[in-house]
C-alpha cells in the first residue's frame, strides 16, 4: 500500500524563531505559526477559527529563519507530519505531532514592510561577524516572495 506525508501550510509566524545546536553543532529551529480560516456560518456571521502548528526546522534554513523572521512574517512551509514521543520526568508518556519543515519560503507583508528583518538592521549573523557551516536540505533565499503554485 502506497503512502503519502507531505503539508503545505501558510500562515503567520506567533513568536521569533527560536534556534539552538545539536551536540555536533547542527542548527535545530522551533516555528510557531498560525493558519487563520474565515468563514460564513449558516445563520450569515462570519467566523473565524485559528490553527496553531508548531515546526521544526533543521540547518542552515533554521539560522536564516531565525536571521531575517519576526514574529507576525508571513511564511508559507513545505513539510511532514513528525509525531515526537517522550517519557516525562514522572514516567508519563508524552507525544505531540509537529511539521517537519522541508522548505520555509519567505513571504512579503504586503505593507511595504519588508521582509520580516529584524528592527536593528541586518541578520545577527552580519552584525557578529560569524560564518554558518554548510547544512544539508535545501537552501532559504530570503528575496524570494512568490508562492510556487
Amino acid at each position: 500500500m502506497a503512502s503519502l506525508n507531505k503539508v503545505f501550510l501558510m500562515g503567520n509566524l506567533t513568536r521569533d524563531p527560536e534556534v539552538r545546536h545539536t551536540p555536533k553543532g547542527t542548527a535545530v529551529g522551533d516555528l510557531a505559526m498560525a493558519i487563520n480560516l474565515t468563514y460564513r456560518a449558516q445563520d450569515g456571521t462570519e467566523k473565524e477559527e485559528v490553527c496553531y502548528v508548531d515546526v521544526v526546522v533543521w540547518g542552515r534554513q533554521a539560522e536564516t529563519c531565525r536571521d531575517y523572521l519576526t514574529k507576525g512574517a508571513p511564511i508559507f512551509v513545505e513539510g511532514r507530519l513528525q509525531l515526537d514521543q517522550w517519557e516525562g520526568p514522572e514516567g508519563e508518556k508524552k507525544s505531540r505531532l509537529r511539521v517537519r519543515a522541508d522548505r520555509v519560503q519567505f513571504l512579503s507583508r504586503g505593507g511595504g514592510g519588508g521582509r520580516g528583518t529584524r528592527p536593528e538592521g541586518g541578520s545577527t549573523r552580519e552584525r557578529s561577524g560569524e560564518s554558518s557551516p554548510a547544512s544539508k536540505g535545501p537552501a532559504v533565499d530570503p528575496a524570494e516572495d512568490d508562492v510556487p503554485f
